[in-house]
């Protein structure tokens, strides 16, 4: 089995705070990290290659700093990296086709793994993008896979219903937060993945210039201002809880 897990380096969204002047996000100086999810679908890879062999080869798109976020995921399991430096991740287009002409430019691909949607963005997009590119079968959301020889299976969670499909090889599956715990490397395995082979791609060589213009301009990214009304409610207890029931009644809240 020849894996291929794409993955995101993202900024810690629990550290986001918002200009209080602007109501811009601050990005500056924020630790950056892999998206959790995506570390969801190197784990399942890593347990799909102990079940049936071969490789895994993580893709990244993002800043030449991910060359050394990465070597977590190396250190998880993964055999091998490779990082394509684009700054405008926000460019869903450019992304997945570069993503698409980097695993395209490989030997052999049997199964692409990706986290269901980054954490940042969360659009969900990038799983289905790359898998029409590429002209393979894609099975979204799976909250479990069972990948045997010939074929791959995914158990879909849809919200209201589940549905359980399967795919011949090459398929393109998206994997939920739910799907399995990811491992902590050890110290030998940390140490190790220094070792492992990380290739550094330019992006214009893997798709054309046409798809990596943005086709879609971002006017401004704002948080939305939210003011609390501060209510404290005195007296006893059942008096209390009555005044608070018949505010968030009036305000619409309780029905």
């Amino acid at each position: 089995m020849n894996i291929v897990v794409c993955a995101k380096e993202v900024v810690n969204v629990s550290d986001i705070r918002i200009d209080p002047k602007t109501n811009k996000p601050m990005l500056q100086g924020l630790d950056r990290k892999i998206s959790d999810i995506d570390k969801n679908a190197v784990e399942e890879a890593v347990r799909i290659r102990e079940k049936l062999g071969g490789k895994i080869t993580v893709l990244s798109v993002g800043p030449s700093e991910a060359t050394e976020t990465i070597k977590e995921l190396l250190a998880m399991g993964a055999d091998a990296a490779v990082v394509i430096p684009f700054q405008n991740t926000e460019n869903y287009d450019a992304v997945s086709s570069i993503l698409a002409g980097a695993i395209g430019k490989m030997e052999s691909c049997d199964l692409v793994l990706c986290g269901e949607a980054s954490i940042d963005l969360f659009s969900g997009q990038m799983g289905p993008r790359i898998a029409q590119k590429l002209g393979i079968p894609q099975m979204t959301y799976a909250k479990k896979v069972t990948a045997e020889e010939g074929k791959v299976t995914a158990e879909r969670d849809l919200g209201d219903r589940q549905v359980t499909v399967e795919s011949p090889y090459p398929a393109l599956v998206t994997v939920t937060k739910e799907i399995n715990e990811p491992r902590l490397p050890s110290l030998m395995e940390i140490l190790g993945a220094a070792g492992k082979p990380v290739e550094v791609w330019a992006a214009d060589t893997l798709a054309e210039a046409d798809n990596l213009a943005p086709r879609v301009e971002t006017v401004a990214v704002k948080g939305v201002p939210m003011e609390r009304k501060n209510i404290v409610f005195d007296g006893e207890l059942d008096d209390a809880v009555g005044k608070l029931v018949d505010s968030l009644a009036k305000d619409g809240v309780l029905g």
